[in-house]
């Protein structure tokens, strides 16, 4: 029988690759704002679609962490991509099982995405000490929001929060994302042939998480979730000339939310040329069980040092004090978690 920490290895393993993609996934639906152009057609839609969309925080325009709100077309700025796990059709208030902190800044046009486990251990005001997916299923997207400024001590200024059925859905919309395959295989029931093809947006999932017969491993994977990623802007760049770009706009406006303005969408054009140069990084940790449940902890110095990256990315001050993040003597006290509907038990 496999050993408990194999079991725990293979486990994380898996959540990893499906992390991986369902972060790319909510990324490149604020992509598909930046890379849809400036036509009269595309303006009119993108109007549209920010009027369905649009759902203001509870705690208004500006983070509280901010001296005045902040505006995309002048200022340096944040954004916090949630791709939320709904169990229930219509719900949009399940984990968030993708979180991804965008900052963006005016003078280099830089884009920096920092993605933040799931499983992360972390205080949650009014629930303690949990791991950060739960934020959003507690309290929605003001918890989740506040939870990562608490964490990574940034303001949060914006957000974009998507159920992952529509990036499926977006890929069929666009009639397929164009690939190379570098090579034969076979992927949960899928075979794909050496060759130039276009996938729909399920083969595009199996595409992508595919890495055991690759034999370049996690970079080959790495590469094919890349170039999917290249071929939906190039195809989203393009959307005035596909016949069915309509279903897009629904698909986004059905299954998107957030407090960006059609203003504030109309001002992250100016980034655009940025998309092939973007920093990537995930918070650095360690795995720890408590209770028997699995937690991933950060590191409080790697954490500072990103959170001061990202600091200066918003063209805020450094801060040398210490990130409020769960310290090792609470391990040891913590009470059990309960996880039948929010988390998953330790092997």
């Amino acid at each position: 029988m496999p050993s408990s920490t194999s079991q725990r290895r293979n486990l994380r393993k898996r959540r990893k690759k499906a992390l991986v993609w369902k972060t790319a996934a909510v990324v490149a639906l604020l992509f598909l704002l930046l890379a849809g152009g400036a036509s009269a057609y595309f303006l009119q839609q993108l109007n549209s679609v920010s009027a369905d969309t649009e759902e203001e925080l509870q705690r208004g325009e500006k983070s509280n962490l901010r001296d005045q709100a902040v505006d995309p077309a002048e200022d340096s700025f944040s954004v916090l991509f949630l791709g939320v796990d709904d169990r229930e059709e219509g719900s949009m208030s399940g984990r968030s099982d993708a979180m991804v902190v965008g900052t963006f800044n005016k003078d280099s046009k830089k884009v920096k995405l920092v993605s933040i486990p799931r499983d992360s251990l972390v205080n949650i005001e009014g629930h303690g000490e949990d791991k950060i997916a739960h934020a959003h299923a507690y309290g929605g997207t003001d918890l989740a929001v506040k939870t990562v400024e608490d964490t990574l001590n940034i303001p949060v200024d914006y957000y974009v929060k998507s159920d992952f059925a529509a990036f499926t859905d977006i890929i069929n919309d666009l009639n397929g994302v164009d690939v190379n395959v570098p090579f034969d295989f076979t992927e949960e029931g899928t075979t794909f042939e050496e060759g130039p093809a276009t996938l729909n947006g399920e083969e595009a999932l199996k595409y992508v998480r595919m890495r055991k017969q690759d034999p370049r491993g996690d970079l080959g994977r790495g590469e094919r979730q890349q170039e999917v990623l290249e071929s939906l802007i190039s195809k989203a760049g393009s959307i005035e000339s596909i016949d069915n770009y309509n279903d897009v706009f629904d698909s986004v406006s059905e299954n998107v939310s957030t407090n960006l303005t059609f203003g504030n969408m109309i001002a992250l054009q100016q980034y655009a040329d940025s998309l092939n140069e973007i920093d990537s990084t995930q918070l650095e940790g360690s795995d720890t069980t408590i209770n028997g449940v699995y937690y991933y902890q950060l590191n409080s110095e790697a954490t500072l040092e990103i959170s001061n990256n990202l600091r200066n990315q918003l063209d805020l001050p450094a801060s040398r004090e210490p990130l409020a993040l769960p310290g090792t003597q609470m391990y040891n006290e913590a009470p059990a978690v309960e996880e039948e509907t929010y988390g998953e038990t330790a092997p």
